[in-house]
């Protein structure tokens, strides 16, 4: 083989790998500045109408990113219905009765349908909207990449496998993340979520009566609203202080031993997360920089782009 065609040849092996290894290749920030110019007006102002009525709902839909990423990749499946030819994620162990924000999300689909039809996926829709959540109750922003597409199902089975649970230790938690592509920084920084939102009695009720790496006090508050047996959708905040505020108060919290499910606390219990909590706990604006990082790794897991999926018209149907 000639020198320049040698050349050509292992730079076009070059490319192709970038272009093998990188999921995210072709998404991009500058997505639809030209096929829907006013789609970030549209979608903030939706977020800000929904969250000065219910702040809770910022929670909720930053929820619903974590969970839809977590199976299969950023792909909006957590959005669909169950229909005739698969059992969706909506009512899997994890998200059934819990999730919430799908209104929201099927609001802003209408206004940017209205205005740029067939031209925006229900992912990076939600993608978007987790961000605006966050920066609307004074957390950090990110620069979100877009161009995902939507997948044309769903699965239950996945949903049940691969999404973490409250009641995991930390191997698990790590476990989990890392088949993800994230690491255990990555894990801790991302429950600073928890920095927002309630989480249901069934879900912590062990802790607040048996946990041993619990401040009494504060299990003791917990089982006004919680008891023993029964209640099991009674509400708690699963910051302390500052519920409807993004803030590093969270993991104030858990070097309090003040965290409110297991999955919280195993983070500060003696192991090797205890100093990266400390660090958050200690300084709002580490916790804001690592957070938006991770949130863009996070958002990056495997997307559908190209001519995989489709555009939906609705959210909640393939098309």
């Amino acid at each position: 083989m000639a020198p320049f065609s040698r050349t050509l040849f292992f730079v076009a092996l070059f490319i192709l790998s970038l272009l093998s290894s990188s999921t995210n290749a072709q998404l991009s920030t500058n997505f639809y500045d030209k096929t829907c110019p006013n789609l970030q007006t549209i979608m903030r102002n939706v977020m800000e109408q929904a969250i000065n009525g219910e702040p809770r709902l910022g929670a909720s839909i930053l929820r619903l990113f974590f969970h839809d990423c977590f199976v299969n990749g950023c792909d909006a499946s957590i959005l669909l219905d169950d229909s005739d030819t698969f059992v969706g994620e909506k009512n899997a162990a994890p998200n059934r009765n819990s999730m919430r924000g799908y209104e929201v999300i099927d609001t802003i689909k209408t206004k940017v349908e209205a205005a740029c039809n067939g031209i925006v996926s229900c992912a990076d829709i939600l993608a978007l909207a987790a961000r605006d959540g966050v920066v609307l109750l004074g957390g950090p922003s990110w620069t979100v990449a877009l161009g995902r597409r939507d997948a044309r199902t769903a699965s239950q089975s996945a949903a049940n496998a691969e999404l973490p649970s409250p009641f995991s230790d930390l191997p698990t938690l790590t476990t989990a993340f890392a088949a993800k592509g994230l690491s255990a920084r990555d894990l801790t920084v991302l429950s600073g979520s928890h920095s927002l939102g309630q989480a249901q009695c069934q879900f912590f009720r062990a802790r607040i009566y048996n946990g041993t790496n619990i401040d009494t006090s504060f299990a003791a508050s917990r089982r006004t609203t919680c008891p023993s047996s029964g209640g099991d959708t009674n509400l708690s905040p699963l910051d302390s202080l500052t519920p409807v505020l993004f803030d590093n108060n969270y993991f104030s919290d858990l070097v309090a031993r003040r965290g409110l499910l297991i999955s919280d606390q195993v983070l500060f219990d003696g192991a090797s997360q205890d100093p990266l909590v400390r660090i958050y706990s200690d300084s709002n604006a580490a916790f804001f920089r690592d957070f938006a990082e991770a949130m863009t790794k996070m958002s990056d897991i495997t997307p559908l782009t190209g001519t995989a999926g489709e555009i939906r018209r609705n959210c909640r149907l393939v098309n």
